[in-house]
């Protein structure tokens, strides 16, 4: 699987674990906390049950301390639990509407207890008549209270095992809480671990090996420039030196004319070498034309380079933008990191900018590996054509150094046969102007030089500032 699979891929198990983690989380946080409503409903239920309890014990203490004392004041708590036994009764019936197995255990209790209030209710008022309760009357109230008492423990033990079997539930609830909470975080990390590995392996340890070989090859290419240039350095003095000897070579032939003009005579023991030197200006003139299209064969390559290199500048400045826009991003993932928390939203964004990133990073660097390999095609090109436009120069040279010999004979046979110097006279007026005409050449030469050292000197010039990026590239993976 490639990359650009793994990495959204990973990403989105990740978030779907987190979400899912939160999910489980907030369902076990909710049944978790109806469930603990629930238990504090049985509280309050058993505390209202007490409360009817403690109102029946206080019916039966008033009722039992007035019978012995014949005391009103102990009236006052019989009056006051008699006051509050149908308020807690409205709020137990309140309490225990959703439970229909206890809302009918306090109906019948409700029942017991009104029977029970009735029968010392009749005590009470056969004392305050004057007359004494029968004992059948006051064990018959105690009955009525024992039953009460006994129907309320028995809703009360019935609460407590709906509390006990809530608490369980409770319980269990906290403890996958903590399990799905612990393992979604565990599993999310072990997933982001993982994908943070598969980056370092896929994305990382290449570019590293590819910012290696750029700085090797750009290494390379920066001595081979340097050496290009020592070069054009040196063709470019060799052409300066010939135009100086082409200019002199071309005022002796004006002089040489001038001369045969002086003389009007005719030299047909000299034709020969008239006619050599004739054939030594042609030969002249076919080296230097061929000096010059290899010369403009060099100029082509050395365009062509620099359009390379410019290409490679641009690459350059895209490939150190692409590593500033990395750190940045690396940055923005770590802040986004600590923000996150648990929910871990920014990281998606985050990853799809690192992915785009590292495509971007990784074509730049094959777009560099064709372009070095196009430079080095091209400064091959040129070191060839160079040589060939040495070779040239060279036999420019030698032709040149026959035709001076040639005009040295024409001179001394002009000085033996001056009444034949009218057609040499023509012909070192022909030769004059195919002088001059080699030394325009020269010239177009010799700024075609000087223009291919300025080119080789700014490639070096990029070549360092790509050495540099890579370098920048390096220390920043």
């Amino acid at each position: 699987m490639k990359l650009r699979q793994v990495v959204p891929w990973g990403f989105t198990a990740i978030v779907a674990v987190l979400i899912g983690n939160g999910l489980l989380s907030q369902l076990t946080a909710r049944g978790l906390t109806n469930t603990v409503n629930e238990v504090m409903q049985g509280y309050r239920v058993q505390t209202s049950l007490q409360a009817l309890e403690q109102v029946m014990v206080d019916l039966q203490l008033g009722e039992r301390g007035f019978i012995i004392t014949r005391d009103p004041n102990f009236l006052r708590p019989y009056q006051t639990a008699q006051s509050n036994l149908a308020q807690e009764f409205a709020r137990a019936k309140t309490l225990l509407q959703n439970e229909p197995t206890q809302l009918q255990s306090l109906s019948e209790l409700e029942a017991l207890s009104n029977e029970a209030l009735a029968v010392l209710s009749n005590n009470v008022a056969q004392i305050r008549s004057g007359e004494t309760p029968s004992s059948e009357d006051l064990i018959q109230g105690n009955q009525a209270l024992e039953q009460v008492r006994d129907k309320i423990e028995q809703m009360l033990q019935a609460e407590s095992q709906t509390l006990a079997t809530k608490k369980d539930i409770v319980t269990r609830a906290e403890i996958l809480s903590v399990i799905s909470t612990l393992g979604g975080t565990l599993l999310g990390t072990l997933l982001g671990l993982s994908i943070v590995g598969f980056v370092i392996r896929q994305v990382v340890q290449p570019i590293n090996q590819v910012t290696l070989a750029i700085t090797s090859s750009s290494t390379e290419i920066a001595a081979t420039v340097a050496q290009q240039e020592h070069f054009a350095t040196e063709q470019a003095t060799s052409v300066n030196q010939t135009n100086s000897i082409m200019e002199e070579l071309g005022a002796s032939s004006r002089q040489s004319a001038e001369q045969a003009q002086k003389t009007a005579t005719g030299a047909q023991e000299v034709s020969q070498l008239a006619e050599t030197g004739i054939q030594a200006v042609t030969y002249t003139l076919e080296d230097m034309t061929i000096l010059k299209s290899k010369v403009e064969q060099i100029a082509q390559q050395i365009v062509h380079l620099s359009q390379q290199t410019d290409r490679i500048g641009n690459i350059s400045e895209l490939v150190t933008t692409l590593a500033n826009q990395t750190n940045m991003l690396a940055l923005n993932a770590a802040v986004e990191a600590v923000r996150a928390g648990e929910s871990g939203r920014g990281f998606a964004i985050v990853a799809e900018e690192i992915r785009k990133l590292a495509d971007q990073s990784k074509n730049s660097a094959a777009k560099i590996g064709v372009l070095v390999s196009d430079i080095q095609k091209a400064i091959a090109a040129t070191a060839i054509a160079t040589q060939e436009g040495t070779q040239t120069v060279e036999k420019s040279l030698k032709t040149a150094e026959g035709m001076a010999q040639t005009f040295t004979g024409v001179t001394t046979a002009i000085s033996s046969v001056a009444l034949n110097n009218q057609q040499i006279s023509l012909n070192a007026q022909q030769q004059a102007i195919a002088i001059q005409q080699v030394v325009v050449a020269m010239n177009n030469l010799n700024e075609g030089a000087a223009q291919t050292a300025n080119g080789i000197s700014q490639t070096k010039i990029s070549t360092q500032k790509l050495n540099e990026a890579a370098l920048d590239l390096q220390a920043v993976v």
